[in-house]
């Protein structure tokens, strides 16, 4: 008898998102982290499968897209002193985006990993939820 599969999460960044997490000093294990923060409910549900999580000591926000919860996708990165929130067309376009991931198939996700548009965190010491 086969044992069920459990669907494999996959953990990525954008370019933009990678760049600032890094002049930020945000590293992948602290992304890595908050995802698992984020799947127990413990974060800001911005609904349209898009995720509002705290870093940095709080001192920073991040825009994470979920829809269908197989690849989630840090996208946007803002700092709490610059800006208390997103705005309402900015939560229209992440949904959409949320949207336009949800249907990517795993040659055109492996096609933005190979051109450095997303890159995938890893962590060694992953962490069980």
């Amino acid at each position: 008898m086969m044992k069920p599969t459990r669907k494999i999460e996959r953990f990525f960044k954008t370019a933009w998102f990678s760049k600032s997490a890094k002049k930020a000093n945000i590293t992948d294990k602290e992304l890595f982290e908050a995802i698992q923060q984020v799947m127990r409910g413990q974060a800001d549900d911005l609904g349209g499968g898009v995720f509002k999580k705290r870093l940095n000591k709080n001192m920073h926000r991040s825009i994470i897209l979920a829809k269908g919860r197989k690849s989630w996708v840090y996208t946007y990165l803002f700092a709490k002193k610059d800006r208390e929130n997103i705005e309402n067309e900015e939560l229209a376009a992440f949904r959409a985006l949320a949207d336009l991931y949800a249907k990517k198939t795993d040659a055109e996700i492996e096609k933005e990993l190979k051109s450095k548009e997303l890159l995938e965190i890893q962590y060694e010491d992953k962490i069980k939820i």
